[in-house]
């Protein structure tokens, strides 16, 4: 709780999507730390948003516990790359997939061509996600509020659609929602409205494929320190980001990576629905 950076930062800003390898300080995505159990032995897991962030520190997780990843991205190739080494580093395969989740025929190819290659699906993570900060309602334009919806949202629909056909029982699908899906923060009210709406979605999903052996959960973040951060927030509130939290600073993404592990873990057999909160002490309600 106490060995990680806290703030002030220094003032920093990317062009979105941004890039960890540009952040001051670098993200702890548990390169040097995660220590894989085989929870995930033979398993196969789709992980979108997966070079950089949470879904980097899943990627490194879920590898090291003996799972083959395909890594789904938009645009950040060298951040991808640097993500799948480490995944080929710990002996697993690793397939790279560039795409614009917010077009619905770009999710379903990211599902056929993982299918394609592993044969099978059991575990989908549904993590790639787009913010802008905005203080009036009227700075936000039509198509900014649409692409959000379109990526945020509207992507996991149409990957649970596409993935549930190469899913067997005991598979598990994972989406990342926010503290923003119970306390929104109005500067984000475009990126706070889909994870309301994410919520929404795991909890109605979990109880319709209960019948086929499919597990649906939810990790529900607070401030968590990844390029989305510098790309989408000034320099004033990055350089004090996470600062007001119980903890005084932001989750690093490795601390976010149990979270998704153990709701992949088949041990976890009866948790569905559930939506996991991982804020630093501060309560969602």
């Amino acid at each position: 709780m106490t060995q990680f950076p806290k703030p002030p930062f220094p003032e920093q800003q990317q062009d979105l999507p941004g890039s960890f390898q540009k952040m001051d300080p670098v993200p702890d995505h548990g390169e040097d730390s995660w220590k894989g159990r085989d929870r995930l032995s033979g398993m196969t897991a789709v992980i979108t948003g997966a070079d950089s962030g949470i879904g980097r520190a899943t990627a490194i997780a879920y590898a090291r516990e003996g799972a083959d990843i395909a890594l789904v991205y938009l645009k950040e190739t060298e951040d991808a790359k640097s993500t799948a080494a480490l995944v080929e580093d710990a002996g697993r395969d690793c397939l790279r997939i560039a795409a614009d989740l917010s077009r619905p025929e770009e999710c379903q190819r990211v599902i056929q061509e993982a299918a394609d290659r592993f044969g099978r699906i059991d575990i989908l993570v549904n993590n790639a996600a787009h913010q802008m900060t905005f203080d009036d309602l009227e700075q936000i334009s039509d198509e900014e509020w649409q692409y959000t919806f379109a990526t945020n949202i509207h992507a996991m629909f149409y990957l649970v659609k596409a993935a549930v056909g190469h899913m067997q029982p005991g598979s598990a699908i994972i989406n990342t929602a926010s503290i923003n899906s119970d306390d929104p923060n109005p500067t984000l009210l475009a990126y706070a409205t889909t994870k309301g709406a994410i919520q929404n979605f795991t909890m109605g999903l979990a109880q319709m494929l209960a019948e086929r052996g499919i597990r649906v959960n939810a990790v529900a973040p607070g401030p968590v320190w990844t390029p989305l951060i510098p790309a989408s927030m000034d320099a004033e509130k990055v350089a004090n980001f996470g600062k007001n939290y119980p903890m005084g600073r932001p989750a690093q993404p490795v601390e976010l990576a149990s979270a998704y592990v153990m709701l992949a873990d088949p041990m976890s057999s009866y948790v569905s629905g559930a939506i996991v909160a991982v804020t630093g002490g501060k309560p969602m309600i």
